[in-house]
């Protein structure tokens, strides 16, 4: 058409480029003003997750390496419902728990500040949380003591694990190491057991743990790393190697490791 006037494009990216400044300029002007506050707000919060070792930023330590948590002890709450435990007593260490009630019942209730009782009608000793107790945790040192003095262990030795916090039972019975029947078993655990107890003694001595046998079941007390190298001699004699043979090889472990310690 005649008159019509032609846009060259550098007018049209001009007049783009105003037209998007112009909308920029209406939406800084709609937004809400920064608060201060909330940055001394957000400071603050960071400040206190820092010091309890939350959020987003750890704690580190003088020399620049990451510090470890540091948490209290568990007491017992105040106001809290009392917790409970039941340790069954099997027949056969019904007398035994009998003779030395006062030898369980002493260091229970004087040391670790608990509530407990027999039950003859249920046959199990029940444990409770008194509002003496000061810690949490030593209600389950509690029942595993008394589940030790029932696998038929002493009370000193059942008390280390009172005493010390590295300290566990492990169980498992002949068969599963290899099936055996009738005088095979039989033979089995008395080549455990020794001539009166002298190859148990000397597992027992070698590896620094307590062996239980019971009838079919072997029940150790001690360590992790100890009741490893006891069980594996163990085995090995229940698999029918010579006796001297697994005392070499068990004392050169536990010597390893007594030299790692």
């Amino acid at each position: 058409m005649e008159g019509a006037r032609t846009i060259a494009p550098d007018e049209l990216r001009a007049s783009a480029a105003a037209a998007r400044d112009a909308r920029m300029a209406d939406r800084d002007a709609a937004a809400p003003e920064h608060d201060d506050d909330d940055d001394d707000a957000g400071d603050a919060d960071g400040d206190a997750d820092a010091e309890m070792g939350g959020g987003g930023k750890r704690t580190r330590a003088a020399d620049g390496s990451a510090a470890k948590p540091d948490f209290p002890r568990l007491k017992q709450q105040a106001g809290a419902a009392s917790e409970h435990r039941i340790v069954l007593v099997p027949p056969h260490r019904m007398t035994p728990l009998k003779q030395n009630w006062m030898a369980l019942y002493t260091p229970i209730v004087e040391q670790l500040k608990l509530d407990i009782r027999m039950n003859p009608r249920r046959r199990c000793v029940e444990l409770r949380t008194s509002a003496h107790t000061m810690e949490a945790e030593v209600l389950q040192k509690a029942a595993d003591f008394l589940k030790a003095f029932m696998l038929g262990f002493d009370v000193p030795d059942a008390l280390a694990l009172l005493r010390l916090d590295d300290l566990f039972v492990e169980s498992f019975d002949v068969t599963d190491v290899k099936l055996l029947h009738g005088d095979h078993l039989g033979r089995a655990v008395g080549r455990v057991a020794g001539k009166d107890g002298k190859t148990k003694f000397a597992i027992e001595n070698a590896t620094r743990t307590r062996i239980v046998l019971a009838d079919q079941k072997v029940h150790i007390l001690g360590s992790v790393a100890h009741i490893r190298v006891a069980r594996d001699a163990i085995c090995a004699l229940i698999l029918g190697s010579p006796p001297g043979k697994v005392y070499n090889s068990m004392r050169t472990t536990a010597a390893r490791l007594l030299q790692r310690f």
